[in-house]
């Protein structure tokens, strides 16, 4: 977590240690403004750029990552506890989402031929929106960056990045990853700018607009904002992800899947598994199988390589974590494994399982961001999909089944979420649309729909004057 010792300064707190970290300058919002208008007056050149060059510029920031990955996986262990392993494979993972759309987005955005039975010419046009400010959160510190800016980048547009107050330096190594790469440097800005300040800068003529990962509070406030001023904004959300385990599952297979799920980031991620919603002629066997598989991940330094659990991002946040446990199982769940807060420095919290997880209990009713399983009963199919429905969030979803048909029937047909996985955890590709549906966001990043959010769908019919005679008025 970041904290604000002195004026215009931010300090990291390292979460595993609980020791103070570097300090950084923060910007207020006349710089944040001067750097609106100096990313509107690049993006005016950066848009005639070619997309051969803008993909060479983007394939070499992807090359840059990859030389630098031990760094800046590093730099996540000190700034939010992320394990270097973990920090590693984000790292890569940024590099190929940038090699992506280096080599898809012409395609992605190329002209779209319509034929209207008639003299001249129509088509659908993608044209650069302007410049987009990115509001990003500190669990993913570098893949929820350039997950957005790679596509951005490529479609002509530029980018101001306002990232979560305790990963500065993250956000600072970005813009110095695309610097080096050949964007321009008023083109790609990285500002640490308080929250306070983001309405008036969604507000600002120069500004076209906005991207926000963060949660449902965050998300009101920023499309309230850009609504305001009529400006376009993709929002990814909280998540309450549900895994239906039904009877023909392998508890065992099952388990394994749902602990992978659960623990991704340390359970601190949007699409992490988060309720597993259990058909009761498998509640007992997936119970003893999910247990044994979540005490594979005991905790320990980030930095060593076997490390599969580290600290949460901050003492606050695993005291929410702890206290969300507690909360339920005073209303009835049963804890079968962690559930403890050590007694040592930092932000540690075990992983944890709980079931006869019901409504009115916070592991039931919200988003528990850390290694908190809850297990759910469910008499039946139809029962398990109802209770995977009944939540205000919808990002993504599973089904644990050993009939593979009848898993699509029900990831296809009725789930309500943006992204539905059949016997294997959700995560995000750039091959594939990512977002959400209800309290988890509206709009999608990745693949052709996410490069595509943030660009002018534009209908161009050019006509022969001479034909212009009989011309249409309405």
């Amino acid at each position: 977590m970041a904290d604000k010792e002195a004026a215009g300064m931010v300090t990291t707190t390292n979460p595993a240690t609980g020791e103070k970290g570097r300090s950084y300058p923060a910007h207020d919002l006349d710089q944040a403004r001067a750097a609106a208008r100096a990313a509107h007056a690049a993006q005016r050149e950066w848009r005639k750029t070619s997309f051969a060059e803008r993909s060479a510029i983007i394939r070499k920031a992807g090359a840059l990552l990859r030389e630098r990955a031990d760094r800046y996986a590093g730099l996540m262990t000190e700034e939010m506890g992320k394990t270097l392993t973990d920090g590693r494979a984000e790292v890569e993972k940024c590099a190929f989402h940038c090699d992506w759309f280096a080599d898809h987005a012409e395609a992605y955005l190329a002209d779209e031929t319509v034929d209207l039975g008639a003299p001249g010419e129509a088509f659908v046009t993608f044209n650069p929106i302007g410049v987009v400010l990115a509001v990003m959160p500190w669990n993913f510190p570098f893949w929820q960056v350039i997950r957005f800016a790679a596509p951005a980048l490529m479609a002509g547009n530029g980018a101001l990045l306002k990232h979560a107050s305790n990963v500065p330096g993250s956000a600072l190594a970005i813009e110095q990853v695309f610097h080096d790469a050949g964007v321009p440097k008023d083109l790609f800005r990285t500002l640490i700018l308080p929250s306070k300040h983001i309405a008036a800068l969604i507000e600002d003529e120069h500004v076209a607009a906005v991207t926000l990962t963060g949660s449902v509070a965050a998300g009101k406030s920023v499309a309230t904002a850009a609504g305001g001023v009529l400006k376009k904004c993709v929002l990814e959300l909280g998540g309450s992800d549900a895994y239906l385990v039904l009877e023909d599952s392998d508890a065992e297979a099952a388990a394994k899947v749902a602990a992978t799920a659960r623990m991704v980031n340390g359970g601190q991620s949007c699409i992490a598994g988060k309720r597993f919603i259990v058909v009761r002629a498998i509640k007992e066997q997936f119970e003893a199988a999910m247990v044994a598989a979540m005490k594979a991940y005991a905790m320990g330094d980030p930095r060593e390589e076997a490390t599969k659990l580290g600290p949460m991002q901050s003492v606050e946040a695993r005291d929410e974590i702890a206290g969300q446990v507690e909360k339920s199982i005073a209303n009835g769940a049963t804890l079968l494994l962690g559930g403890e807060v050590p007694d040592k420095k930092g932000a540690w919290y075990p992983a944890t399982v709980l079931t006869d997880v019901a409504a009115g209990q916070p592991a039931h009713d919200e988003e528990v961001f850390g290694p908190v399983a809850a297990i759910i009963a469910a008499e039946d199919e139809a029962d398990a999909i109802q209770i995977a429905n009944a939540s205000e969030f919808g990002l993504g979803s599973g089904v644990l089944t050993g009939d593979p048909e009848r898993g699509r029937r029900i990831a296809r047909d009725e789930l309500e979420a943006g992204m539905s996985f059949v016997n294997e955890n959700v995560r995000s590709d750039p091959r594939m649309p990512f977002g959400g549906v209800k309290h988890s966001g509206y709009g999608r990043e990745c693949a052709a729909y996410g490069i595509r959010e943030f660009v002018n769908i534009k209908t161009v019919h050019v006509k022969p004057l001479e034909a212009a005679k009989g011309h249409r008025v309405d």
